[in-house]
Protein backbone atom coordinates (compact mmCIF):
# COMPACT_ATOMS: atom_id res chain seq x y z
CA UNK A 1 0.00 0.00 0.00
CA UNK A 2 1.44 3.89 -0.61
CA UNK A 3 2.55 5.30 2.15
CA UNK A 4 -0.05 8.58 3.02
CA UNK A 5 2.25 11.04 5.11
CA UNK A 6 -0.02 13.22 7.00
CA UNK A 7 0.58 17.46 6.41
CA UNK A 8 2.83 18.19 8.90
CA UNK A 9 5.10 15.41 7.50
CA UNK A 10 5.08 16.53 4.19
CA UNK A 11 6.27 20.10 5.62
CA UNK A 12 8.91 18.71 7.79
CA UNK A 13 10.42 16.87 4.46
CA UNK A 14 10.11 19.95 2.89
CA UNK A 15 11.17 19.38 -0.78
CA UNK A 16 11.72 15.65 -0.55
CA UNK A 17 7.64 15.25 0.68
CA UNK A 18 6.64 14.09 -2.47
CA UNK A 19 9.44 11.05 -2.72
CA UNK A 20 7.34 9.71 0.30
CA UNK A 21 4.99 8.30 -2.36
CA UNK A 22 5.62 5.06 -4.14
CA UNK A 23 4.32 6.12 -7.72
CA UNK A 24 5.52 9.49 -7.94
CA UNK A 25 8.89 8.25 -6.54
CA UNK A 26 9.33 5.34 -9.25
CA UNK A 27 8.18 7.98 -11.80
CA UNK A 28 11.06 10.55 -10.82
CA UNK A 29 13.62 7.94 -10.72
CA UNK A 30 12.76 7.08 -14.06
CA UNK A 31 12.37 10.31 -15.60
CA UNK A 32 16.26 11.26 -13.91
CA UNK A 33 17.67 8.29 -16.39
CA UNK A 34 15.20 9.74 -19.19
CA UNK A 35 16.39 12.92 -19.21
CA UNK A 36 20.18 11.94 -18.48
CA UNK A 37 19.76 10.14 -21.91
CA UNK A 38 17.62 12.89 -23.85
CA UNK A 39 20.68 15.27 -22.51
CA UNK A 40 23.62 12.75 -23.94
CA UNK A 41 21.87 12.60 -26.87
CA UNK A 42 21.76 16.94 -27.35
CA UNK A 43 25.44 17.10 -26.96
CA UNK A 44 25.78 14.16 -29.56
CA UNK A 45 23.42 16.09 -32.03
CA UNK A 46 24.76 19.32 -31.50
CA UNK A 47 28.49 18.44 -31.48
CA UNK A 48 27.84 16.44 -34.78
CA UNK A 49 26.23 19.20 -35.96
CA UNK A 50 29.29 21.34 -35.59
CA UNK A 51 31.76 18.65 -37.61
CA UNK A 52 29.37 18.45 -40.44
CA UNK A 53 28.55 22.47 -40.59
CA UNK A 54 30.36 25.57 -39.87
CA UNK A 55 27.41 27.57 -40.12
CA UNK A 56 26.60 28.86 -36.51
CA UNK A 57 22.83 28.82 -37.79
CA UNK A 58 23.13 25.19 -38.21
CA UNK A 59 24.58 24.57 -35.20
CA UNK A 60 21.54 26.58 -33.22
CA UNK A 61 18.80 24.89 -35.16
CA UNK A 62 19.20 22.00 -33.60
CA UNK A 63 18.33 23.59 -30.47
CA UNK A 64 15.19 24.75 -32.59
CA UNK A 65 14.56 21.11 -33.95
CA UNK A 66 14.02 19.93 -30.73
CA UNK A 67 12.60 22.70 -28.97
CA UNK A 68 10.30 23.95 -31.80
CA UNK A 69 7.81 20.88 -31.52
CA UNK A 70 6.92 21.57 -28.27
CA UNK A 71 5.14 24.95 -29.75
CA UNK A 72 3.88 23.76 -32.47
CA UNK A 73 1.88 20.70 -30.76
CA UNK A 74 1.36 21.56 -27.02
CA UNK A 75 -2.03 22.89 -27.59
CA UNK A 76 -3.53 20.03 -29.04
CA UNK A 77 -1.09 17.71 -26.72
CA UNK A 78 -2.90 19.37 -23.55
CA UNK A 79 -6.07 18.99 -24.98
CA UNK A 80 -5.38 15.31 -25.51
CA UNK A 81 -3.59 15.10 -21.88
CA UNK A 82 -6.96 16.60 -20.26
CA UNK A 83 -9.32 14.58 -22.26
CA UNK A 84 -7.52 11.01 -22.55
CA UNK A 85 -6.29 8.95 -19.68
CA UNK A 86 -2.96 11.02 -19.31
CA UNK A 87 -1.02 6.95 -18.29
CA UNK A 88 -1.84 5.91 -21.59
CA UNK A 89 -0.73 9.65 -23.99
CA UNK A 90 2.91 9.32 -21.86
CA UNK A 91 3.27 5.79 -23.12
CA UNK A 92 2.36 6.66 -26.85
CA UNK A 93 4.87 9.96 -27.09
CA UNK A 94 7.22 8.03 -25.21
CA UNK A 95 6.88 5.67 -27.92
CA UNK A 96 7.18 8.73 -30.48
CA UNK A 97 10.43 9.91 -29.27
CA UNK A 98 12.50 6.14 -28.98
CA UNK A 99 10.88 5.55 -32.34
CA UNK A 100 13.30 8.75 -33.58
CA UNK A 101 16.07 8.14 -31.15
CA UNK A 102 16.22 5.01 -32.44
CA UNK A 103 16.04 5.70 -36.54
CA UNK A 104 18.64 8.00 -35.54
CA UNK A 105 20.52 5.48 -33.91
CA UNK A 106 20.56 3.15 -37.15
CA UNK A 107 21.12 6.20 -39.18
CA UNK A 108 24.28 6.99 -37.83
CA UNK A 109 25.63 3.63 -37.26
CA UNK A 110 25.34 3.03 -41.25
CA UNK A 111 27.03 7.13 -41.80
CA UNK A 112 23.91 8.35 -43.36
CA UNK A 113 23.41 11.01 -41.26
CA UNK A 114 23.28 14.41 -42.55
CA UNK A 115 22.51 18.11 -41.46
CA UNK A 116 18.59 18.07 -42.75
CA UNK A 117 18.59 14.39 -41.43
CA UNK A 118 19.90 15.16 -37.93
CA UNK A 119 17.40 18.09 -37.68
CA UNK A 120 14.17 15.83 -38.87
CA UNK A 121 14.86 13.21 -36.11
CA UNK A 122 15.87 15.78 -33.62
CA UNK A 123 12.39 16.68 -34.68
CA UNK A 124 11.01 13.44 -34.20
CA UNK A 125 11.94 13.41 -30.72
CA UNK A 126 10.96 16.66 -29.72
CA UNK A 127 7.56 16.03 -30.71
CA UNK A 128 7.57 12.99 -28.81
CA UNK A 129 8.56 15.22 -25.80
CA UNK A 130 6.07 17.75 -26.60
CA UNK A 131 2.88 15.24 -26.23
CA UNK A 132 4.46 14.03 -23.61
CA UNK A 133 5.12 17.01 -21.32
CA UNK A 134 1.59 18.04 -20.58
CA UNK A 135 0.09 14.60 -19.68
CA UNK A 136 3.06 14.34 -17.24
CA UNK A 137 3.51 17.53 -15.61
CA UNK A 138 -0.11 17.39 -14.85
CA UNK A 139 -0.46 13.77 -13.68
CA UNK A 140 2.02 14.85 -11.05
CA UNK A 141 -1.02 16.39 -9.28
CA UNK A 142 -2.48 12.81 -8.80
CA UNK A 143 0.26 11.31 -7.81
CA UNK A 144 0.95 13.60 -4.59
CA UNK A 145 -1.71 15.58 -2.46
CA UNK A 146 -2.11 19.23 -2.86
CA UNK A 147 0.37 20.35 0.11
CA UNK A 148 3.21 18.33 -1.86
CA UNK A 149 2.39 19.84 -5.34
CA UNK A 150 5.05 22.95 -5.37
CA UNK A 151 7.79 20.61 -4.15
CA UNK A 152 7.14 18.08 -6.59
CA UNK A 153 7.07 20.48 -9.47
CA UNK A 154 10.62 21.48 -8.04
CA UNK A 155 11.47 18.11 -7.90
CA UNK A 156 10.82 17.35 -11.47
CA UNK A 157 12.82 20.72 -12.49
CA UNK A 158 15.60 19.19 -10.51
CA UNK A 159 15.36 15.60 -11.85
CA UNK A 160 16.06 17.63 -15.40
CA UNK A 161 19.02 19.43 -14.02
CA UNK A 162 20.52 16.70 -12.36
CA UNK A 163 20.34 14.80 -15.57
CA UNK A 164 22.09 18.78 -17.31
CA UNK A 165 24.67 18.26 -14.44
CA UNK A 166 26.49 14.67 -15.33
CA UNK A 167 24.68 13.72 -18.40
CA UNK A 168 26.26 16.60 -21.22
CA UNK A 169 29.93 15.73 -19.28
CA UNK A 170 28.91 12.15 -20.56
CA UNK A 171 27.49 13.01 -23.58
CA UNK A 172 30.84 14.61 -24.05
CA UNK A 173 33.36 11.49 -23.09
CA UNK A 174 30.87 9.17 -24.88
CA UNK A 175 31.12 11.38 -28.20
CA UNK A 176 34.43 12.15 -27.97
CA UNK A 177 35.13 7.90 -27.24
CA UNK A 178 32.60 6.18 -29.61
CA UNK A 179 31.35 9.06 -31.39
CA UNK A 180 27.44 10.57 -32.04
CA UNK A 181 25.91 7.39 -32.96
CA UNK A 182 26.78 6.12 -29.16
CA UNK A 183 24.95 9.08 -27.60
CA UNK A 184 21.99 8.14 -29.75
CA UNK A 185 21.60 4.73 -28.55
CA UNK A 186 22.08 5.76 -24.78
CA UNK A 187 18.96 8.23 -25.31
CA UNK A 188 16.95 4.86 -26.81
CA UNK A 189 17.67 2.85 -24.32
CA UNK A 190 17.49 5.20 -21.30
CA UNK A 191 13.93 5.48 -22.37
CA UNK A 192 12.91 1.93 -21.49
CA UNK A 193 12.76 2.37 -17.50
CA UNK A 194 10.37 5.07 -18.11
CA UNK A 195 8.12 3.40 -20.43
CA UNK A 196 7.91 0.05 -17.78
CA UNK A 197 7.04 1.93 -14.04
CA UNK A 198 4.16 4.11 -16.61
CA UNK A 199 3.12 0.39 -17.90
CA UNK A 200 2.74 -0.48 -13.87
CA UNK A 201 1.49 2.42 -13.02
CA UNK A 202 -2.44 1.79 -11.77
CA UNK A 203 -3.68 5.09 -11.99
CA UNK A 204 -7.33 5.84 -10.72
CA UNK A 205 -9.53 7.62 -13.11
CA UNK A 206 -12.80 8.89 -12.00
CA UNK A 207 -14.97 8.55 -15.13
CA UNK A 208 -16.78 11.66 -15.90
CA UNK A 209 -20.48 12.41 -15.97
CA UNK A 210 -20.27 14.33 -19.31
CA UNK A 211 -19.32 12.63 -22.67
CA UNK A 212 -15.78 13.57 -23.58
CA UNK A 213 -14.90 17.08 -25.42
CA UNK A 214 -14.04 16.58 -29.28
CA UNK A 215 -10.41 17.81 -30.02
CA UNK A 216 -10.95 20.79 -31.53
CA UNK A 217 -13.42 21.80 -29.60
CA UNK A 218 -10.96 20.93 -26.27
CA UNK A 219 -8.31 23.36 -28.00
CA UNK A 220 -11.18 26.34 -28.03
CA UNK A 221 -11.81 25.41 -24.36
CA UNK A 222 -8.07 25.55 -23.48
CA UNK A 223 -7.07 28.55 -25.06
CA UNK A 224 -10.88 30.22 -23.98
CA UNK A 225 -9.45 29.45 -20.36
CA UNK A 226 -6.47 31.66 -20.97
CA UNK A 227 -7.30 34.34 -22.58
CA UNK A 228 -10.16 35.32 -19.89
CA UNK A 229 -7.46 33.99 -17.08
CA UNK A 230 -5.46 37.43 -16.28
CA UNK A 231 -2.84 35.66 -13.83
CA UNK A 232 -2.46 32.82 -16.10
CA UNK A 233 -1.94 35.53 -19.29
CA UNK A 234 0.78 37.12 -17.73
CA UNK A 235 2.52 34.16 -16.82
CA UNK A 236 2.66 32.83 -20.06
CA UNK A 237 3.93 36.39 -21.40
CA UNK A 238 6.61 36.69 -18.54
CA UNK A 239 7.57 33.51 -19.19
CA UNK A 240 8.14 33.57 -23.30
CA UNK A 241 10.35 36.89 -22.72
CA UNK A 242 12.73 34.66 -20.67
CA UNK A 243 13.03 31.97 -23.34
CA UNK A 244 13.21 34.23 -26.02
CA UNK A 245 16.17 35.84 -24.34
CA UNK A 246 17.72 33.14 -21.97
CA UNK A 247 17.66 31.25 -25.12
CA UNK A 248 21.25 32.31 -26.53
CA UNK A 249 22.59 30.56 -23.61
CA UNK A 250 21.69 27.09 -24.73
CA UNK A 251 21.73 27.59 -28.19
CA UNK A 252 25.19 29.35 -28.60
CA UNK A 253 27.18 26.95 -25.90
CA UNK A 254 28.86 24.80 -28.23
CA UNK A 255 29.85 27.87 -29.78
CA UNK A 256 31.51 29.23 -26.93
CA UNK A 257 33.18 25.94 -26.09
CA UNK A 258 34.72 25.67 -29.71
CA UNK A 259 35.54 29.28 -29.86
CA UNK A 260 36.05 30.92 -27.12
CA UNK A 261 37.16 28.64 -24.86
CA UNK A 262 39.44 26.36 -28.00
CA UNK A 263 37.99 22.91 -26.60
CA UNK A 264 35.90 20.20 -27.75
CA UNK A 265 32.78 18.03 -26.86
CA UNK A 266 34.25 17.32 -23.58
CA UNK A 267 34.73 20.40 -22.59
CA UNK A 268 31.25 21.40 -23.96
CA UNK A 269 29.77 18.35 -21.73
CA UNK A 270 31.51 20.04 -19.06
CA UNK A 271 29.70 23.58 -19.42
CA UNK A 272 26.39 22.33 -19.90
CA UNK A 273 27.17 19.99 -16.58
CA UNK A 274 27.98 23.20 -15.09
CA UNK A 275 24.94 25.04 -15.91
CA UNK A 276 22.87 21.59 -14.60
CA UNK A 277 24.52 22.42 -11.24
CA UNK A 278 23.37 25.39 -10.89
CA UNK A 279 20.04 24.85 -12.08
CA UNK A 280 19.77 21.95 -9.42
CA UNK A 281 21.17 24.35 -6.69
CA UNK A 282 18.11 26.85 -7.69
CA UNK A 283 15.83 23.74 -7.79
CA UNK A 284 16.56 23.03 -4.51
CA UNK A 285 16.13 26.64 -2.79
CA UNK A 286 12.61 27.63 -4.04
CA UNK A 287 11.10 27.19 -1.15
CA UNK A 288 13.26 29.42 0.56
CA UNK A 289 12.77 32.09 -2.35
CA UNK A 290 9.16 31.68 -2.94
CA UNK A 291 8.80 32.33 1.48
CA UNK A 292 10.96 34.95 1.31
CA UNK A 293 10.26 37.47 -1.44
CA UNK A 294 7.33 37.95 -4.12
CA UNK A 295 6.83 36.63 -7.35
CA UNK A 296 7.82 39.90 -8.80
CA UNK A 297 11.04 40.67 -6.93
CA UNK A 298 12.21 37.09 -7.40
CA UNK A 299 11.43 36.80 -11.24
CA UNK A 300 13.62 40.49 -10.86
CA UNK A 301 16.61 38.78 -8.95
CA UNK A 302 16.47 36.08 -11.01
CA UNK A 303 16.60 37.91 -14.47
CA UNK A 304 19.33 40.72 -13.16
CA UNK A 305 21.64 37.65 -12.31
CA UNK A 306 21.39 36.61 -15.33
CA UNK A 307 22.09 39.29 -17.38
CA UNK A 308 25.76 39.44 -15.46
CA UNK A 309 26.20 35.56 -16.01
CA UNK A 310 25.40 36.04 -19.55
CA UNK A 311 27.83 38.96 -19.71
CA UNK A 312 30.54 36.86 -18.21
CA UNK A 313 30.19 34.54 -20.58
CA UNK A 314 30.72 36.56 -23.34
CA UNK A 315 34.05 37.74 -22.08
CA UNK A 316 35.59 35.50 -20.49
CA UNK A 317 38.28 32.74 -22.46
CA UNK A 318 39.08 30.78 -18.92
CA UNK A 319 36.91 27.86 -18.46
CA UNK A 320 36.43 27.95 -14.72
CA UNK A 321 35.55 31.39 -14.66
CA UNK A 322 32.87 30.36 -18.10
CA UNK A 323 32.07 27.57 -15.59
CA UNK A 324 31.17 29.61 -12.60
CA UNK A 325 29.07 31.60 -14.76
CA UNK A 326 26.91 29.30 -15.83
CA UNK A 327 26.50 27.63 -12.28
CA UNK A 328 25.05 31.25 -11.66
CA UNK A 329 22.64 31.20 -14.65
CA UNK A 330 21.45 27.77 -14.33
CA UNK A 331 20.86 28.38 -10.64
CA UNK A 332 18.96 31.53 -11.64
CA UNK A 333 17.43 30.58 -14.95
CA UNK A 334 15.46 27.05 -12.91
CA UNK A 335 14.50 29.18 -10.29
CA UNK A 336 12.81 31.71 -12.44
CA UNK A 337 11.19 28.79 -15.20
CA UNK A 338 10.26 26.90 -11.37
CA UNK A 339 8.13 30.02 -10.33
CA UNK A 340 6.18 30.60 -13.30
CA UNK A 341 5.68 26.88 -13.80
CA UNK A 342 4.19 26.57 -10.33
CA UNK A 343 1.76 29.56 -10.97
CA UNK A 344 0.33 27.97 -13.56
CA UNK A 345 -0.28 24.83 -12.10
CA UNK A 346 -1.18 26.38 -9.17
CA UNK A 347 -3.59 28.96 -11.29
CA UNK A 348 -5.25 26.37 -13.12
CA UNK A 349 -8.18 24.12 -12.39
CA UNK A 350 -7.84 20.16 -13.11
CA UNK A 351 -10.00 20.52 -15.99
CA UNK A 352 -7.55 22.50 -17.69
CA UNK A 353 -4.58 21.58 -16.19
CA UNK A 354 -2.92 19.48 -19.09
CA UNK A 355 -3.73 22.72 -21.72
CA UNK A 356 -2.91 25.13 -19.03
CA UNK A 357 0.89 23.63 -18.65
CA UNK A 358 0.57 23.40 -22.21
CA UNK A 359 0.93 26.76 -23.17
CA UNK A 360 3.54 27.23 -20.59
CA UNK A 361 5.16 24.88 -22.38
CA UNK A 362 5.07 26.77 -25.52
CA UNK A 363 5.60 29.71 -23.89
CA UNK A 364 9.32 28.67 -22.48
CA UNK A 365 9.86 26.05 -25.39
CA UNK A 366 8.56 28.60 -28.57
CA UNK A 367 10.61 31.30 -26.74
CA UNK A 368 13.91 29.20 -27.19
CA UNK A 369 13.32 28.25 -30.21
CA UNK A 370 12.61 31.39 -31.68
CA UNK A 371 15.69 33.01 -29.68
CA UNK A 372 18.11 30.19 -30.52
CA UNK A 373 16.99 30.96 -34.28
CA UNK A 374 18.14 35.02 -34.26
CA UNK A 375 20.83 34.71 -31.73
CA UNK A 376 22.18 32.04 -34.51
CA UNK A 377 21.67 34.84 -37.05
CA UNK A 378 23.16 37.21 -34.83
CA UNK A 379 26.04 35.27 -34.04
CA UNK A 380 27.12 34.52 -37.65
CA UNK A 381 26.93 38.29 -38.37
CA UNK A 382 28.78 40.17 -35.25
CA UNK A 383 30.08 36.87 -33.42
CA UNK A 384 29.58 35.29 -30.29
CA UNK A 385 30.50 37.64 -28.03
CA UNK A 386 28.25 40.14 -29.47
CA UNK A 387 25.28 38.35 -29.42
CA UNK A 388 25.93 37.14 -25.99
CA UNK A 389 26.55 40.86 -24.73
CA UNK A 390 23.05 41.98 -26.69
CA UNK A 391 21.15 38.99 -24.76
CA UNK A 392 22.30 40.36 -21.38
CA UNK A 393 21.79 43.90 -22.31
CA UNK A 394 18.19 42.45 -23.23
CA UNK A 395 18.16 40.24 -19.64
CA UNK A 396 19.09 43.55 -17.75
CA UNK A 397 15.94 45.17 -18.83
CA UNK A 398 13.41 43.46 -18.64
CA UNK A 399 12.37 43.44 -15.24
CA UNK A 400 10.67 46.56 -16.45
CA UNK A 401 8.04 44.64 -17.95
CA UNK A 402 6.78 43.97 -14.40
CA UNK A 403 5.24 47.63 -14.46
CA UNK A 404 2.76 46.38 -16.80
CA UNK A 405 3.06 42.52 -16.71
CA UNK A 406 3.06 42.00 -12.55
CA UNK A 407 4.00 38.70 -11.80
CA UNK A 408 0.50 37.57 -10.08
CA UNK A 409 0.45 36.51 -6.62
CA UNK A 410 -0.07 32.35 -6.26
CA UNK A 411 -1.77 30.62 -3.18
CA UNK A 412 -2.70 27.23 -2.75
CA UNK A 413 -4.35 25.39 -5.65
CA UNK A 414 -7.59 26.63 -7.91
CA UNK A 415 -9.48 23.41 -6.45
CA UNK A 416 -12.53 22.34 -8.50
CA UNK A 417 -16.09 22.46 -6.70
CA UNK A 418 -18.62 19.93 -6.19
CA UNK A 419 -20.69 18.81 -8.72
CA UNK A 420 -23.79 20.91 -8.75
CA UNK A 421 -27.25 18.90 -9.48
CA UNK A 422 -29.24 19.71 -12.65
CA UNK A 423 -31.31 22.39 -13.68
CA UNK A 424 -34.70 21.67 -13.73
CA UNK A 425 -35.62 20.73 -17.52
CA UNK A 426 -39.35 20.03 -19.22
CA UNK A 427 -38.49 20.50 -22.53
CA UNK A 428 -36.69 17.35 -24.64
CA UNK A 429 -33.21 18.37 -25.18
CA UNK A 430 -30.29 16.65 -26.76
CA UNK A 431 -26.95 17.19 -25.87
CA UNK A 432 -26.66 19.12 -29.33
CA UNK A 433 -29.51 21.58 -28.60
CA UNK A 434 -28.80 25.20 -28.40
CA UNK A 435 -27.44 27.96 -28.49
CA UNK A 436 -28.86 28.09 -24.75
CA UNK A 437 -29.40 31.52 -23.31
CA UNK A 438 -29.05 32.35 -19.52
CA UNK A 439 -30.25 35.32 -18.01
CA UNK A 440 -29.92 36.05 -14.36
CA UNK A 441 -32.00 38.93 -12.43
CA UNK A 442 -30.61 40.15 -9.58
CA UNK A 443 -32.22 43.51 -7.70
CA UNK A 444 -29.62 45.36 -5.78
CA UNK A 445 -30.09 48.71 -3.92
CA UNK A 446 -28.68 52.16 -6.29
CA UNK A 447 -26.01 52.94 -3.06
CA UNK A 448 -24.03 49.46 -3.84
CA UNK A 449 -24.47 49.82 -7.94
CA UNK A 450 -21.10 50.75 -8.58
CA UNK A 451 -19.66 48.20 -6.61
CA UNK A 452 -21.99 45.20 -7.59
CA UNK A 453 -20.71 46.40 -11.57
CA UNK A 454 -17.35 45.81 -9.92
CA UNK A 455 -17.44 42.27 -9.12
CA UNK A 456 -19.84 41.33 -12.30
CA UNK A 457 -16.51 42.15 -14.39
CA UNK A 458 -15.18 39.39 -13.05
CA UNK A 459 -17.83 37.49 -13.10
CA UNK A 460 -17.74 37.58 -16.60
CA UNK A 461 -14.63 36.39 -16.98
CA UNK A 462 -15.47 33.56 -15.00
CA UNK A 463 -18.60 32.56 -17.47
CA UNK A 464 -16.21 33.04 -20.10
CA UNK A 465 -13.07 30.52 -19.32
CA UNK A 466 -15.46 28.43 -18.33
CA UNK A 467 -17.64 28.37 -21.54
CA UNK A 468 -20.14 31.05 -22.11
CA UNK A 469 -20.03 33.77 -24.55
CA UNK A 470 -21.87 36.64 -25.77
CA UNK A 471 -21.74 38.33 -21.83
CA UNK A 472 -23.60 41.02 -20.92
CA UNK A 473 -25.05 43.04 -17.92
CA UNK A 474 -27.91 45.67 -18.51
CA UNK A 475 -30.07 47.47 -16.07
CA UNK A 476 -33.44 48.53 -15.98
CA UNK A 477 -33.91 51.83 -17.19
CA UNK A 478 -37.33 51.69 -15.66
CA UNK A 479 -36.68 50.07 -12.49
CA UNK A 480 -32.93 50.94 -11.41
CA UNK A 481 -32.34 48.02 -8.78
CA UNK A 482 -33.18 45.47 -11.49
CA UNK A 483 -29.91 43.79 -13.17
CA UNK A 484 -29.80 41.43 -15.65
CA UNK A 485 -26.75 39.13 -16.35
CA UNK A 486 -27.11 37.43 -19.96
CA UNK A 487 -25.00 34.90 -21.23
CA UNK A 488 -24.73 32.30 -24.08
CA UNK A 489 -23.38 28.51 -24.28
CA UNK A 490 -23.37 26.76 -27.77
CA UNK A 491 -25.24 23.95 -27.03
CA UNK A 492 -27.13 22.58 -23.60
CA UNK A 493 -23.68 19.77 -23.23
CA UNK A 494 -21.86 22.89 -23.19
CA UNK A 495 -23.92 24.64 -20.67
CA UNK A 496 -23.54 21.95 -18.23
CA UNK A 497 -19.63 21.40 -18.93
CA UNK A 498 -19.72 25.36 -18.02
CA UNK A 499 -21.93 25.18 -15.23
CA UNK A 500 -19.97 22.69 -13.25
CA UNK A 501 -16.20 24.07 -14.15
CA UNK A 502 -16.21 26.53 -11.83
CA UNK A 503 -13.57 26.30 -9.02
CA UNK A 504 -13.91 27.03 -5.39
CA UNK A 505 -12.96 30.76 -6.13
CA UNK A 506 -15.24 31.25 -8.71
CA UNK A 507 -18.34 29.83 -6.71
CA UNK A 508 -16.96 32.06 -3.89
CA UNK A 509 -17.15 35.18 -6.61
CA UNK A 510 -21.17 33.91 -7.72
CA UNK A 511 -22.03 34.14 -4.20
CA UNK A 512 -20.53 37.82 -3.89
CA UNK A 513 -22.84 38.76 -6.34
CA UNK A 514 -25.62 36.62 -5.22
CA UNK A 515 -25.44 38.75 -2.28
CA UNK A 516 -25.98 42.09 -3.27
CA UNK A 517 -29.45 40.56 -4.25
CA UNK A 518 -32.05 42.42 -2.06
CA UNK A 519 -35.71 41.59 -1.64
CA UNK A 520 -37.85 38.90 -0.78
CA UNK A 521 -37.35 36.70 -3.80
CA UNK A 522 -34.26 35.00 -4.63
CA UNK A 523 -32.44 35.19 -7.52
CA UNK A 524 -34.28 34.55 -10.96
CA UNK A 525 -32.62 32.47 -13.07
CA UNK A 526 -34.09 31.85 -16.65
CA UNK A 527 -32.46 28.84 -19.34
CA UNK A 528 -34.03 29.38 -22.79
CA UNK A 529 -33.33 27.65 -25.94
CA UNK A 530 -32.47 30.18 -28.62
CA UNK A 531 -33.11 28.61 -31.52
CA UNK A 532 -35.95 25.64 -30.64
CA UNK A 533 -36.37 24.79 -34.24
CA UNK A 534 -34.76 21.54 -33.41
CA UNK A 535 -36.86 20.54 -30.66
CA UNK A 536 -40.17 21.26 -32.44
CA UNK A 537 -41.08 18.54 -34.93
CA UNK A 538 -42.66 20.36 -38.09
CA UNK A 539 -45.05 17.52 -39.10
CA UNK A 540 -46.82 14.74 -36.68
CA UNK A 541 -45.53 11.85 -38.62
CA UNK A 542 -41.67 13.20 -38.29
CA UNK A 543 -39.74 11.18 -35.59
CA UNK A 544 -38.80 12.52 -32.72
CA UNK A 545 -35.21 12.18 -32.35
CA UNK A 546 -34.69 13.46 -29.08
CA UNK A 547 -36.64 10.50 -27.92
CA UNK A 548 -34.15 7.97 -28.89
CA UNK A 549 -30.72 10.38 -27.42
CA UNK A 550 -30.00 9.60 -24.08
CA UNK A 551 -29.48 13.28 -22.22
CA UNK A 552 -25.63 13.24 -21.48
CA UNK A 553 -27.22 14.35 -17.84
CA UNK A 554 -30.27 13.28 -16.09
CA UNK A 555 -32.28 15.82 -15.20
CA UNK A 556 -33.15 16.65 -11.61
CA UNK A 557 -34.44 19.66 -9.56
CA UNK A 558 -32.38 22.66 -9.76
CA UNK A 559 -29.71 22.81 -7.76
CA UNK A 560 -27.86 26.09 -8.29
CA UNK A 561 -29.30 29.65 -9.15
CA UNK A 562 -26.49 29.62 -12.30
Amino acid sequence: MTEQPNRQTLAGDGITAPLRFTVFRRIWLASLLSNLGLLIQGVGAAWAMTQMSASADQVALVQTALMLPIMLISMPAGAIADMYDRRIVTLVSLAIALTGASALTVLAGLKLITPETLLAFCFVVGSGNALFGPAWQSSVSEQVPPEALPSAVALNGISYNIARSFGPAVGGVIVAALGAVAAFACNAILYLPLLVVLLIWRRSVEPSRLPREKLNRAMVSGFRYITNSPPIKIVLLRTLVMGLIGGAIMALMPLVARDLLHGGAQTYGIMLGAFGMGAVVGALNIHELRKRMSGEAAIRACTISMAFAMAALAVSTEPVLTAAALVLAGAVWMAAVALFNIGVQLSAPRWVAGRSLAAFQASISGGIAIGAWGWGHLTDYAGVEVALLTAAGLMLISPLLGVWLTMPRVGARNEDAEVLADPEVRLSLTGRSGPLVVEIEYRVSQENARAFHNVMQDVQLSRQRNGAYGWSIARDIADPELWTERYHCPTWLDYLRQRNRSTLSERALHQQAIDFHIGPEPVRVRRMLERPFGSVRWKEETPDRASEEVLPVVATAAGSST
